[in-house]
Parts: C-alpha cells; structure tokens; sequence
C-alpha cells in the first residue's frame, strides 16, 4: 500500500484513460442485469432522443472511482463519492469504441483524510459533474 502520509491540497493524481467499447458495454450489462435496451441498440437509444448506444451511467460511476482506489491502493480506504451524471457515453458501433479521461486532484487533507475533486470527460463533454470523494491517508 503506497504511504500517503505526505498528501498535501493541488496534489494531483496519475490521469486515467478508459476505453469503452460495445463489447465493454454489453459485458456491464450481464453483470449488472440492466437489459435496458439503450445500451446494445442503436434504434432504441435513438426512440428516446439518445445519439445512439450509451454505457450504463454505473459503469462510468465506477470506472471513474478506479482513480481513486489504484491511487490509495486500498479501495476500503475510500469513505464517500459522489457524482452527478451530466452527460452520458456514446459508444460507438466499431472496435476503436470511446475513451474516457478521468483526473482527480486533492482540494483538502484533514484529520487524515483527503478530499478530492474528481473531472471525467469523454471528448469535450463532462460526462460526471461533482465528481467528489474522501479516503484515509493517514
């Protein structure tokens, strides 16, 4: 487990790159048993106003949380998150899929605890909105 005794305020974290692809998509799908049409059919996502096939809303929740947990190393080190989905992830019907870029910076250390501020975009768009969580340093 790394030593992160020295986390200081604008510490920021090793940016992470997800790649989504429909095959990730339909995999999160079997293990969360969300059917939900949107997310393996382009004539569906499209009958709701959606640009096409988009990943689970919990799937970018928790991709996006693995910044956090491989930077604690421990992920029961981690108290709270908190997201809003602002945007969803479009993924397209190729084998390039999408890329999601998360990045976290610590916005206060107390008491042993780190709070971080938390970005993940897909392309130009905010794809998570106050993105938060807490974990034990100390």
């Amino acid at each position: 487990m790394p030593d992160l005794t020295g986390v200081a305020k604008g510490d920021q974290l090793p940016e992470l790159r997800i790649r989504v692809t429909r095959s990730t998509v339909v995999r999160y799908s079997g293990a969360s048993t969300d059917f939900n049409e949107i997310h393996f059919s382009d004539r569906h996502a499209r009958a709701i106003g959606l640009p096409g096939v988009v990943a689970h809303g919990m799937f970018t929740m928790g991709a996006a949380l693995r910044i956090v947990t491989d930077w604690v190393g421990d992920p029961t080190r981690v108290q709270q998150y908190f997201v809003r989905f602002t945007r969803p992830v479009v993924v397209p019907d190729d084998d390039e899929g999408v890329e999601v870029v998360v990045n976290a910076t610590v916005t206060d250390v107390n008491d042993g605890v780190a709070k971080l501020g938390i970005t993940a975009t897909c392309g130009d768009d905010a794809v998570l909105g106050a993105a938060r969580a807490e974990v034990r340093v100390g």
